[in-house]
């Protein structure tokens, strides 16, 4: 897929999936109001993890897009991104997008975000599980493996992992 394609392909995605996500989602139960009584740490704290999930998820987008792809199932890249945050956890988007739901329900003090946060987080490990994985395996073979070996689902690893040449590359 030509880079621009999958520009425009991942652009539209992304307002798509994590923003309806990360955006409608809790803006639908917060109508993003915070209560005049937060605590301004609170209100930092919040920003500072919205903004801070924010980054992976972006910084995968355009990932994916020079790898000639899009983080969409129906358009994947040919190769397999083992670039930027995705050297130290494996899947980046939705650990950011789940830190700025998070960071959502702290700057709007509601307990139901974190509920929200918390069912989105089983249907993402569920797909990831039960599609995903699966689906990257049989596309990679053992380059996937191999990454899936030295690089956790859901936490973050404290060093990059970075990955041996394999046809032209690790990326």
């Amino acid at each position: 897929m030509r880079t621009s394609t999958a520009a425009v392909g991942s652009a539209a995605f992304f307002v798509a999936a994590p923003g309806t996500f990360v955006g409608l989602g809790p803006w639908l139960i917060t109508h993003w109001e915070i209560p005049g009584s937060s605590p301004p740490l609170r209100v930092v704290l919040g920003v500072v993890l919205i903004v801070l999930g924010l980054i992976p998820p972006v910084h995968a987008f355009i990932q994916f897009t020079k790898a000639g792809g899009t983080p969409m199932p129906l358009a994947p890249p040919e190769r397999l991104v083992v670039t930027g945050f995705n050297r130290f956890v494996r899947n980046p988007m939705y650990v950011g997008l789940l830190t700025a739901i998070l960071g959502q329900a702290l700057l709007f003090d509601s307990p139901v975000l974190v509920l929200y946060a918390v069912i989105g987080w089983i249907v993402t490990a569920s797909f990831v599980h039960w599609y995903e994985e699966p689906t990257l395996i049989r596309t990679y073979g053992q380059q996937y493996e191999e990454y899936r070996r030295n690089v956790p689902a859901w936490t973050l690893r404290l060093t990059p992992w970075n990955p041996p040449p394999q046809n032209g590359g690790g990326s």
